[in-house]
C-alpha cells in the first residue's frame, strides 16, 4: 500500500511539473507569436486603422495598399534582387572558404595549426578599424562593386571555430588513416567523405551566413555609391529616413504620408523577413544537430 501511494504521489508530481512546463511554454509562444501576427495584420490593414491603433491582432479594413506601394517601387524590387544575389553567392563563398580553412585546422597532422588558430582568433578580438579596412578594399578595386559585399567579410571567426570543432569530434583519425592507405588524396577525402558527414555543420554555417548577409547594410552604406547595387536593407533604410522628413508640408499631407509610411514599414518587415522564414524549415533538423556540437562526448 505504501508503494502504491508513493507511485500515485510521484505521478501527480510529474503531471503537475509537465502541466507547469506546458503553461510556461504556451506563454512564451504567445509572447513570441503576437508581434509576428500583429505585423502581418497591420501590413494588410488600412492606413487609417494602423495609425489610429485599431489593429491589435486581426486585420482591420483589409487592404494590400502597402504591398502595392512596395512592389510598385523599382528601387525596392532592385534592392530585393540585389539582396538575393548577395545572400546566395555570399553564402556559397563564405561556407566554402570556412570549410576549407576549418578542416585542415582540425587535423592533428597539420603543421602549425595551433599558431594559425591563434592568429585567426586574434582577428576576432582586435579589429583593424573602419578606415584601414576601407583603404584595403579601395586598393583592391572593390569599392562600388558587388565584390565589396562578398569578399571582405567572407569568413567569420566564430563560424570557423564551430566548423573546426565539428570536424575534430565527428571525423575520427582512423577514418583519415584508412583513406590514406587506400591512396585517397586529401581533396578526394574532403569531397567524398567529409562533406557527406558534415551536412549538420554545413546547414548551421549556411543559415548563419545567409541571415547575416541578408540583414547586412552597413558595408553597402560604406562601399557602394551606385543605387543599382544597393541591397534591400539599405534601400529600406533610405526610404524610412526619407519618409520621416516632413518639413514644409500641410497637416493633412503630413498625416497621409505618415499613415503610408507606417503601412509600408509593416509590409517591408514582412517582405524582408520572408526569405529567412522560408529557408529555416528546410535546415532546422540539421541546424539543431549542428548547434549541439561538442555538448556530448562518447
Amino acid at each position: 500500500m505504501f508503494k502504491n501511494n508513493n507511485k500515485i504521489k510521484e505521478s501527480f508530481t510529474d503531471r503537475f511539473f509537465l502541466t507547469s512546463v506546458y503553461i510556461f511554454l504556451t506563454l512564451i509562444l504567445i509572447v513570441v507569436l503576437y508581434p509576428l501576427i500583429y505585423i502581418v495584420s497591420a501590413s494588410i490593414s488600412s492606413p487609417a486603422a494602423v495609425t489610429s491603433g485599431k489593429v491589435w491582432l486581426w486585420p482591420v479594413d483589409l487592404s494590400f495598399k502597402g504591398y502595392e506601394i512596395i512592389f510598385g517601387n523599382s528601387q525596392i524590387v532592385t534592392g530585393y534582387l540585389n539582396s538575393l544575389i548577395y545572400t546566395i553567392f555570399g553564402t556559397l563563398i563564405s561556407v566554402t572558404l570556412t570549410v576549407l580553412i576549418a578542416y585542415p585546422l582540425s587535423r592533428k597532422t597539420f603543421f602549425g595549426r595551433n599558431l594559425l588558430m591563434v592568429f585567426i582568433v586574434f582577428t576576432m578580438l582586435f579589429y583593424g578599424g573602419l578606415i584601414p579596412t576601407y583603404l584595403v578594399v579601395k586598393s583592391l578595386g572593390m569599392v562600388d562593386t558587388r565584390w565589396a559585399l562578398l569578399i571582405p567579410n567572407a569568413i567569420a571567426v566564430w563560424q570557423v571555430i564551430i566548423a573546426r570543432t565539428f570536424f575534430q569530434t565527428s571525423i575520427p583519425d582512423e577514418l583519415v588513416e584508412a583513406s590514406e592507405m587506400d591512396g585517397c588524396s586529401d581533396l578526394r577525402f574532403l569531397w567524398s567523405v567529409v562533406l557527406p558527414l558534415a551536412k549538420p555543420i554545413i546547414a548551421v554555417l549556411f543559415l548563419m551566413y545567409a541571415v547575416g548577409q541578408w540583414n547586412a547594410y552597413f558595408d553597402a552604406l560604406i562601399y557602394l555609391k551606385n543605387p543599382d547595387l544597393h541591397p534591400l536593407q539599405l534601400v529600406l533604410r533610405n526610404i524610412i529616413i526619407l519618409n520621416t522628413s516632413t518639413g514644409g508640408m500641410e497637416a493633412s499631407e503630413m498625416l497621409e504620408r505618415q499613415q503610408l509610411a507606417d503601412l509600408m514599414k509593416y509590409a517591408l518587415i514582412v517582405v524582408a523577413s520572408l526569405p529567412v522564414m522560408l529557408i529555416y524549415p528546410f535546415v532546422q533538423r540539421h541546424f539543431v544537430k549542428g548547434m549541439m556540437i561538442g555538448s556530448v562526448k562518447g
